[in-house]
């Protein structure tokens, strides 16, 4: 399938340049609607108030909300207005508690959700729960774009990171339109298992199955030489001069992930290109 749906979910007006900008390019090369939510983002926490100010912060924190979200709304109006891309902007207001709901709604209706880097100095927290819930509520693929990175559209060179999962392959198969148009596809296998029935060709059954996409693919057997499976994928990206990574997101629990580290969240930290996930 190609991406005819395309939804950019946008918390604050300081990221928003670049998930634009990869709206723009991808709704222009694949002939796309570009939807952009402009969702201003109510962060208290009512609980921990004091008696007799709960309805008079919450009035005050709903309109500051509203105000960020009309602020927001004005950036990528002001930004998608110049384009010859078919878009729409909608506002909305949410509890930082009740995001994911807001955003699953849409995500559920877009083949791709084009979203900032989670994690940095400067993000706010609710960068990340709005990648997940695209991801796991909204059942979408999500293309991260860091700040520093250029918009792509026909990606020459892909990585696939490839560990046999149910989320690696379901990210493959939603990533099938990028892989199909790219020069060259890297499925790069990391320590693979001594034991169980690919052992002796790693990456064998999925290069096949791409092959017969037309998809023109490399398999790369590495081992972890480094600490984290996602020092070992960045570099590799480096090496090859990757233009995008694809990978499951999530093998393990996000609670674990957020508590002990994993390759997803290493990656969402670290990368400095764009990331195609999915769960």
């Amino acid at each position: 399938m190609d991406y005819r749906s395309l939804l950019c979910v946008l918390t604050d007006s300081d990221f928003a340049k670049a998930p634009l900008a990869q709206g723009v390019a991808l709704a222009e090369t694949q002939d796309a609607h570009l939807d952009v939510l402009a969702l201003g983002v109510d962060r208290s926490q009512t609980g921990y108030f004091y008696a007799g100010a709960d309805a008079m912060l919450m009035q005050e924190m709903l309109r500051r909300a509203r105000d960020e979200a009309e602020a927001i709304q004005k950036t990528a109006t002001e930004a998608l207005s110049v384009t010859n891309t078919r878009w729409g902007c909608d506002t909305g207001v949410a509890q930082i508690a009740d995001l994911g709901r807001h955003v699953a709604a849409r995500a559920r209706f877009a083949d791709l959700v084009i979203l900032p880097k989670p994690y940095g100095k400067t993000q706010g927290t609710e960068l990340e729960p709005t990648l997940e819930a695209a991801l796991f509520e909204g059942q979408a693929p999500v293309l991260m774009v860091p700040e520093a990175a250029a918009p792509i559209t026909t990606p020459k060179t892909i990585s696939i990171g490839w560990n046999e999962s149910a989320e690696a392959l379901v990210a493959t198969r939603a990533a099938l339109p990028f892989l199909k148009a790219a020069d060259v596809v890297h499925v790069v296998v990391i320590d693979p298992p001594t034991h169980g029935p690919n052992r002796s060709d790693p990456g064998g059954l999925l290069s096949q199955f791409l092959s017969r996409h037309g998809v023109r693919v490399e398999v790369d057997v590495l081992s972890k030489t480094q600490p984290r499976i996602s020092d070992v994928l960045l570099r590799h990206a480096t090496d090859t001069k990757t233009d995008m990574i694809v990978m499951g997101a999530y093998g393990h629990s996000r609670f674990r992930e957020a508590i002990l580290g994993g390759a997803t969240r290493n990656m969402l930290e670290q990368a400095n290109i764009p990331v195609f996930l999915a769960h």
